[in-house]
């Protein structure tokens, strides 16, 4: 796949995941923010279920085999969520997004930087520094 559509994939998911939090607040609300969470990882894990049938690669025992800390991502998905169903109803989609983004940007720096992971090293630079900086400001803008 070429990289303009890696990044026009990345883009829609990025809207996606605001669509998430502006149906979830508003559920949250209704019946629980823990019921909400639980309903989009109950829907998601039967799409999922659906999908790995058709899979071409798929080993859930190699899953299993893995060290323990590479499945700790799925602690942190259901942290999200909560935090998404919370954060909505009070600050709003748009800052609670930019919020999350300025989180992913200021941790996505250092694992790249420092290769965490096992991922490849991609030096911090002023540029990266600077679009931080710039989504803080924005972060700063939004919530006076």
């Amino acid at each position: 796949m070429g990289h303009i559509v890696i990044l026009l994939l990345v883009v829609a998911s990025g809207m996606g995941l605001s669509v998430e939090a502006g149906l979830l607040g508003p559920l949250g609300e209704e019946v629980g923010h823990m019921a909400a969470t639980l309903s989009i990882f109950l829907v998601g894990g039967l799409l999922m279920s659906v999908a790995l049938v058709f899979a071409p690669k798929r080993s859930l025992p190699g899953l299993f085999a893995q060290p323990r800390w590479l499945l700790v991502g799925g602690v942190l998905g259901p942290v999200y969520v909560i935090v998404l169903t919370l954060a909505t109803p009070v600050i709003g989609v748009g800052t609670t997004m930019v919020g999350i983004l300025c989180g992913q940007v200021a941790a996505s720096l250092a694992i790249d930087h420092f290769g965490f992971f096992g991922t490849p090293r991609r030096a911090m630079d002023r540029y990266r520094v600077g679009a931080l900086l710039l989504i803080l400001l924005a972060l700063g803008i939004l919530n006076r």
